[in-house]
């Protein structure tokens, strides 16, 4: 109990003031900067830090499959970690799941925090909803998309020119995994006591691709509102 009460008390301590410089925002996704600051780093790089009197740690990158154990080692060899910082354009699906999971199940309240000018991005999402207590300061970005398996384009592609039954069957699977992994989301926002909501009118309601009536927005950004509304955030920022 004291472990937790230490931890809310430095968390509250690191809240970021509310004002911000107004970013550029993206003509094609108006809820969104046009210039995510989300990491180039091609895997997470984990980084313990001390701020203060606190240690944090600094988890910046694409979402990979080896994230999950990393984390699991990283808290296990510093068990004081009380906060993990966010910035990520995504990745693996299934990995972010996973690590949101390695967070939550850690032997400490874990605070994830989106700091503000950070974008956290699709799997990177599920990663952040693993923290007990879950703060998006304001001028951060959570930045959610349809899901969709159709991202790698060279097996889309070959398939083509395969021929039609190759492609059936890519679709096919495409199909199934999507299924099989929205449903996994589905469970692991009831897991995280993320409003299901967030699917159905963010999430499911935001393009995969740009359509053919022009429409160029792929992504969304909640508002500090929204967060807290759905429950993303469970802590003002």
């Amino acid at each position: 109990m004291i472990r937790i009460v230490r931890n809310i008390i430095a968390g509250c301590v690191l809240v970021a003031s509310a004002g911000h410089a107004q970013e550029p925002i993206d003509p094609d996704n108006p809820t969104c900067p046009i210039a995510p600051n989300w990491s180039n780093n091609e895997t997470m790089v984990l980084t313990p830090k001390m701020v203060g009197d606190t240690k944090i740690l600094l988890a910046e990158g694409a979402v990979d499959a080896d994230l999950p154990d990393r984390m699991r080692k990283m808290l296990s060899d510093n068990p004081d970690i009380t906060e993990i910082w966010l910035r990520s354009s995504g990745g693996n699906a299934r990995a972010g799941n996973e690590t949101g999971r390695v967070i939550r199940e850690a032997d400490a309240l874990i605070i994830t925090r989106i700091p503000q000018g950070w974008t956290c991005f699709s799997a990177c999402n599920f990663v952040f909803m693993g923290g007990r207590a879950r703060i998006v300061e304001p001028g951060a970005h959570f930045m959610v998309h349809m899901f969709t398996m159709t991202n790698d384009r060279n097996a889309i592609n070959y398939s083509i020119e395969m021929g039609t039954d190759s492609t059936v069957g890519l679709i096919g699977e495409v199909e199934q995994q999507s299924a099989l992994l929205a449903t996994e989301d589905n469970d692991f926002l009831i897991r995280m006591g993320v409003s299901r909501k967030l699917l159905s009118e963010i999430m499911y309601q935001t393009n995969a691709v740009k359509t053919e009536d022009g429409d160029g927005s792929t992504r969304r950004c909640l508002t500090n509102e929204e967060a807290l509304r759905y429950n993303v955030a469970n802590v003002s920022g």
